[in-house]
């Protein structure tokens, strides 16, 4: 069956989506989606996506990693399947969608851009230089003088690869402070390699990023991606959290074909 797609990507994040609302994609063929994935022998991304019906929603996103597995929250994705609605005509510039951690608000304007509303976030573990927390998908953040000097497989690899995250697996991202905000780097579990953004990861470190200075206000805060530039709103809750918590850059159509 000839089975069209679209390639999207939000600062550098790319992924596969397909209209399933015919229900005409196999879910369970993870060698499927690993194929379509790759770089070399498919159309290559770091992840699937499926859009489907959902009662009670616009859609519902179902997200796989590029190693074929059905995945938690992305961030950047749920950007790029707010975009693929809008282009679909599914929605014209909101939209309320289920995803694996939940609910989800989108709005996307005229010009690509999207703001996605993520899920209220907790305060997790945390040392001297670091912060564990989940904004949809487990994050480890940590704070570095120069992003440059940084090898983030390496790196990332001996944290994902611990005693303590083996199992299960965690992003890891790389934080750099400026005046203007944060550079951010991140290695992805599932993707296994660094990606050149991450939106849930983003949103971890800007939240890390205000625990390590809170304020007690609103807050927004800039970052910057080797794929290129978002924003993270966010209200915090006192001690306990953030709420209120909005992911938001460009979600950009690179081109569509056709799976044969």
């Amino acid at each position: 069956m000839k089975m069209p797609f679209y390639k999207y990507q939000g600062t550098g994040n790319d992924f596969v989506i397909i209209d399933n609302r015919k229900e005409v994609f196999p879910k369970e063929d993870t060698a499927l989606v690993e194929r379509l994935c790759h770089r070399r022998f498919g159309i290559g991304a770091d992840g699937l996506i499926l859009l489907q019906n959902k009662k009670g929603y616009d859609f519902e996103m179902v997200y796989y990693n590029s190693d074929g597995r059905i995945s938690t929250m992305c961030g950047n994705g749920g950007r790029c399947i707010a975009a693929f609605a809008k282009k679909l005509g599914i929605i014209d510039k909101h939209c309320r969608f289920l995803a694996i951690d939940g609910d989800h608000a989108a709005t996307v304007d005229d010009e690509n851009g999207v703001e996605l509303k993520m899920q209220d976030v907790a305060f997790g573990e945390s040392g001297e230089d670091y912060y564990v927390l989940d904004t949809g998908s487990p994050h480890y953040v940590i704070f570095v003088e120069d992003l440059d000097d940084v090898n983030v497989v390496e790196n990332g690899q001996a944290i994902r690869y611990s005693a303590t995250y083996k199992k299960e697996g965690i992003n890891v991202n790389f934080v750099e402070k400026t005046e203007a905000g944060i550079l951010v780097a991140t290695y992805e579990r599932g993707v296994e390699d660094e990606t050149l953004s991450c939106g849930t990861g983003v949103t971890a470190c800007a939240i890390a990023h205000y625990m390590g200075n809170p304020t007690g206000t609103p807050t927004t805060v800039p970052v910057k991606t080797k794929g290129g530039d978002l924003e993270v709103r966010f209200k915090p809750n006192v001690d306990r959290g953030v709420t209120d918590v909005w992911l938001c850059g460009k979600a950009i159509l690179v081109f569509e074909g056709v799976v044969a």
